[in-house]
């Protein structure tokens, strides 16, 4: 991709941007629910304290004034306080980023290893036994709930033989939420595979590979994957994104730390500033991912052009 093509993608997501931030700063304002009063949480003040609490918070302005506000504080890296806990918003999200990355990288880790097995052998195999009990798993992964696939590996890894821990932030905390959110991540990125590796399967140059006498493995592993992976890696990128956007259910059934349970708290608690920044920040990292993607097809393919 050259660098006339990148910048083009990088100026083109300015929209993309301004559009999902003002959809969400509309959507907050829209929601019942008065903000101060939630932050009070019911404690009995006067109409004075009231006043003076929204003009602290900044709700006593115009929407236009918060909004302009809002998309100027947001282009600086600034998010404002939290209604609720009156720390910086970024603050807040810096202490729980960490925890939504090392479970999205272990979600993603999951099910690339999954989802590549399974979805390379049932198109390799197609239309054998192999390949049915390949997709039936796979179709397993995609259709069982995540949470009581999560609750499932709670009560037999945890529980019943005591292999890892179920709360906590370590390493081995860790295992059962990725295979929770990497089950899924699979199913999905095996169903891809399959349909890619029979497509390509059929090319000319693989079947002139396989005429020189080159060994099926070699086949498969040096021709066919490479112009195979380009569908999976949009799956792949975007559901990574939607992991850093957080797994709330897996985070919520492990009790683990994460951006996914901030946004919850934030929007029960129409904590404006916390909802405004979660999704601001998540949104760029969704783009920025998608912009990588592009890149990456030019290096897998070079005939792809972005």
């Amino acid at each position: 991709m050259k660098l006339q093509s990148i910048l083009r993608r990088l100026l083109g997501v300015i929209p993309t941007l301004l559009i999902t931030w003002t959809v969400v700063f509309g959507a907050m304002r829209l929601v019942p629910g008065d903000p101060v009063l939630l932050m009070l949480q019911g404690t009995p003040v006067s109409d004075e304290a009231m006043a003076a609490a929204r003009v602290k918070l900044g709700v006593d302005r115009p929407i236009v004034v918060q909004y302009v506000g809002f998309l100027a504080n947001a282009v600086r890296g600034d998010f404002g306080d939290s209604f609720r806990s009156r720390q910086p918003v970024t603050s807040l999200i810096a202490a729980e980023f960490p925890y939504t990355m090392q479970l999205a990288v272990g979600g993603l880790l999951i099910g690339v290893v999954l989802g590549v097995v399974l979805g390379v052998v049932a198109g390799v195999r197609s239309g054998g036994w192999i390949d049915t009990l390949c997709m039936t798993a796979a179709l397993a992964g995609l259709s069982l709930p995540s949470f009581w696939i999560a609750m499932l590996l709670i009560q037999v890894f945890a529980t019943e033989l005591g292999w890892v821990p179920v709360l906590g932030t370590g390493l081995n905390a860790l295992i059962l939420p990725s295979i929770s959110l990497g089950l899924f991540i699979a199913g999905g990125l095996a169903r891809l595979t399959r349909n890619s590796i029979i497509d390509v399967m059929q090319q000319d140059y693989i079947r002139t590979a396989h005429a020189k006498g080159l060994p099926a493995f070699l086949v498969v592993a040096k021709h066919a994957m490479r112009n195979a992976m380009i569908p999976p890696l949009t799956f792949l990128g975007i559901q990574f994104a939607v992991l850093i956007g957080g797994a709330v259910v897996t985070e919520t059934v492990f009790a683990r730390p994460g951006i996914g349970r901030l946004l919850v708290q934030a929007v029960l608690e129409k904590d404006f500033p916390v909802v405004q920044g979660v999704v601001a920040l998540t949104t760029a990292a969704y783009v920025l991912i998608n912009v990588l993607i592009d890149i990456a097809y030019s290096i897998i393919d070079p005939r792809v052009q972005s």
